[in-house]
């Protein structure tokens, strides 16, 4: 429902820009994303405080995706009138439980030097359901968009993929330092985080490019998760890494020569302990496709959570 959404939402006469991770206004950037118990996490599964840092994780990777530097947020929540049974036993008074949220987000406020500007706070018969709006401001080197690729362009990620419903959902680092230092110092056409699977989001970002694109199948990293996620399901580790979203890495498209130096060199591991991958090329045409090993090419199935 979301994609038609945004599509119908994006015909309006007084639409901005809606094909981003966030809105550029003036020099600020602008987004907000919403977690909801029963699609984001489950109370009785996860403690509060990994609700939290999700919530504010999230936030901050699409601030990555553009490039921008975070500066603060506003919180609202919705709090279930009666706190069930959590991961960590037992009922919570309502108090404690929101305290503990917050005590979620605690690492990341201090990290990237957030302000917290307010926000609203309510109760219902419902579940939990949190929404953050985080605010961020565009560097002098200018803002990352999905627009932007060009065909020949490599395709890079920052990370290995899959299985996130494990653990990654909730204890990955945003990008937002690799973002910084890719933005200083590379030549970047277009970038958006992974938040969806990769082959939906690599769709979005070639559509918002008018171009397409070829993934090489054996070049596509694919986390220990993955591989065990797929013993469970009957599904291949690959159809994991391509299809399970809430990985958030970067997704970029670079140029050729550019991406020799950044894949050679890995400026990236050696400050942040990040790999960067090579993972395929935008094409002119605009077909998505899946390359093996072998060079035979087959169509890139659209699969990925759609909300």
């Amino acid at each position: 429902m979301e994609l038609e959404w945004v599509q119908k939402l994006r015909s309006l006469p007084n639409a901005s820009y809606l094909g981003d991770d966030a809105a550029v206004v003036g020099s600020a950037l602008l987004t907000t994303d919403m977690l909801t118990e029963g699609v984001d996490f489950l109370l009785n599964e996860v403690p509060p405080e990994w609700i939290g840092r999700k919530a504010l994780a999230v936030n901050l990777s699409d601030i990555a995706a553009m490039g921008g530097v975070p500066t603060g947020f506003l919180v609202a929540a919705a709090l279930p009138h009666k706190i069930g049974n959590t991961v960590s036993g037992g009922n919570l008074p309502l108090l404690q439980f929101a305290e503990r949220i917050y005590a979620g987000m605690t690492p990341l406020i201090e990290k990237y030097n957030l302000t917290l500007f307010g926000g609203d706070t309510n109760t219902w018969d419902g579940g939990l359901v949190i929404s953050i709006t985080m605010l961020g401001k565009v560097l002098p080197f200018g803002v990352f968009r999905r627009s932007g690729g060009q065909a020949d362009d490599a395709i890079l990620t920052t990370g290995q993929l899959g299985g996130s419903i494990l653990h990654k959902q909730f204890c990955f680092e945003p990008r937002i330092n690799e973002a910084l230092y890719l933005n200083e110092h590379c030549t970047v056409h277009s970038a958006m985080d992974i938040s969806d699977g990769l082959a939906l989001d690599l769709h979005r970002l070639a559509a918002e490019s008018g171009l397409g694109a070829v993934l090489d199948e054996e070049k596509i990293p694919i986390t220990d998760d993955a591989f065990t996620l797929s013993k469970r399901t009957g599904k291949t580790a690959l159809e994991h890494a391509l299809s399970d979203g809430e990985d958030f890495e970067l997704l970029l498209t670079v140029p050729q020569v550019e991406a020799e130096k950044l894949l050679a060199k890995q400026p990236l591991r050696e400050r942040f302990g990040t790999t960067l991958y090579g993972i395929g090329t935008l094409t002119a045409d605009k077909k998505l496709r899946l390359r093996n090993a072998a060079g035979v090419v087959r169509d890139l199935p659209l699969r990925g959570f759609e909300h």
